[in-house]
């Protein structure tokens, strides 16, 4: 994989990638602009740059996809910087909020030695810190069987184990909550009023959440 790739639209990859969800679903323009906090006319100035590079599909008015080969290397810019996270968790004792800047930043090296080395290093981790699934050397992605805490029936329960938001301020509002990789959530009631979800936290933290927080808890059953 060696399409050489500034900073730049490296970003814009992972971006698209995130959004979608990993799936080939079109995003559009105004949705990547926010999620990189850039403006709707560099977006599309780059979303037109990397369509005639091969690797996305754009479509005026419409939104970018991500072609196959832009998901190849979405997905080895993912391995990268979840990787770093590990690293900057277990190795150099970071909290898991404060990771998400210094991981970006060394998402960008470009030795596949190192990261294969690395990966090496931390013990062919499966999970990043934020339970993400680490693709591997290959770029596949082998996901345990999960579903977002919106969708935990009443009465029952489910471990935590991925978190889609990474960002410090999610990560500290989950803190604060007693919320944490490994969690047990038991579901009480679901208040169709505000789609808010009454909850029990390792049976005895007992709060409610909104659909917002919810959307982004992984859990399995």
């Amino acid at each position: 994989m060696h399409t050489k790739l500034t900073h730049s639209e490296e970003n814009y990859l992972k971006a698209i990638y995130l959004i979608s969800e990993g799936k080939e679903s079109l995003v559009s323009t105004n949705a990547i602009a926010a999620f990189l906090n850039t403006s709707a006319a560099s977006t599309t100035d780059m979303m037109q740059r990397l369509h005639s590079k091969g690797l996305v599909t754009y479509q005026k008015y419409q939104g970018s996809s991500l072609s196959a080969m832009g998901r190849k290397l979405a997905i080895m810019i993912m391995r990268k910087y979840l990787l770093w996270q590990v690293f900057l968790v277990d190795k150099l004792k970071f909290g898991w909020n404060d990771i998400h800047d210094v991981a970006a930043q060394l998402q960008h090296v470009s030795s596949d030695m190192l990261i294969d080395r690395l990966e090496d290093f931390l013990g062919n981790p499966h999970c990043s810190p934020h339970g993400v699934v680490i693709p591997n050397p290959n770029g596949a992605i082998i996901a345990k069987s999960r579903c977002v805490l919106t969708d935990v029936p009443e009465g029952e329960s489910g471990i935590v184990g991925a978190i889609k938001d990474d960002s410090a301020s999610f990560l500290q509002y989950l803190s604060k909550r007693n919320i944490y990789l490994g969690a047990k959530i038991t579901v009480l009631e679901k208040i169709h009023f505000d789609e808010s979800i009454d909850v029990v936290i390792d049976n005895q933290y007992k709060t409610s959440i909104s659909r917002k927080i919810t959307d982004n808890i992984l859990v399995t059953l």
